[in-house]
């Protein structure tokens, strides 16, 4: 019984992670906007597995999903591309560590939130949403912290912005982002929630395990 519940489990990883990498290499991933920054759904797969198979699980796709952004710096993303230029540790810490949190975090509230949650319905529906906002967040945090002087002094980074910079730049980054963040978390919200329970389902299992 243990070996079919691993060898289920590596099928799901292993299923999960071609996803994440389809998804990357695709349209299916991103959806480019006028203003320069992208709509990502691949916070969707690791949703899904950060959710039904566990933390760990949910740091390796958070992992291959900031792999596949951090290589996209290398000519597929003008603004990464930039950012690479300036720091390489930086830039790869913004796309890889927080995305491996972005993984992790979802799936250790899960853990916390099931045992007061008997439909799991509520759980789940939190931890995908808070999956693309958590990508978001970090990701723009990140960003200023490591890159501040950057988006302060290179105008085209911008997106036009002409103010005095410090605070008032950091607001207007995140409503920069606010429209995508919406767009991610809606979406993963809905697909995310659906697809877990379909796989619960399917799986007649409402337990998670760490791994």
């Amino acid at each position: 019984m243990k070996r079919k519940t691993n060898v289920r489990y590596l099928s799901e990883l292993a299923l999960l992670t071609a996803l994440v990498l389809l998804m990357a290499y695709t349209p299916l991933g991103y959806l480019k906007t006028p203003w320069g920054v992208e709509i990502t759904f691949i916070v969707i797969p690791v949703a899904v597995g950060s959710v039904i198979l566990g933390p760990l699980a949910g740091g390796f796709l958070g992992l291959v999903f900031g792999l596949t952004s951090f290589f996209q710096c290398f000519g597929a993303s003008p603004l990464g591309a930039m950012l690479l230029q300036v720091n390489i540790l930086g830039t790869f810490f913004c796309c890889v560590v927080n995305r491996v949190l972005v993984g992790v975090i979802p799936g250790l509230l899960y853990l916390v939130l099931k045992r007061f949650d008997r439909t799991r319905v509520a759980g789940i529906a939190l931890c995908c949403f808070l999956t693309p906002v958590l990508n978001t967040v970090l990701y723009i945090v990140g960003n200023w912290f490591i890159f501040a002087d950057t988006w302060l002094n290179i105008s085209v980074t911008t997106y036009g912005y002409s103010g005095e910079g410090g605070p008032s730049l950091l607001a207007f980054m995140m409503g920069l982002v606010a429209v995508n963040g919406l767009a991610e978390a809606v979406s993963c919200l809905v697909l995310g929630t659906a697809i877990c329970k379909a796989l619960q389902k399917m799986g007649n299992r409402n337990e998670v395990q760490l791994v």
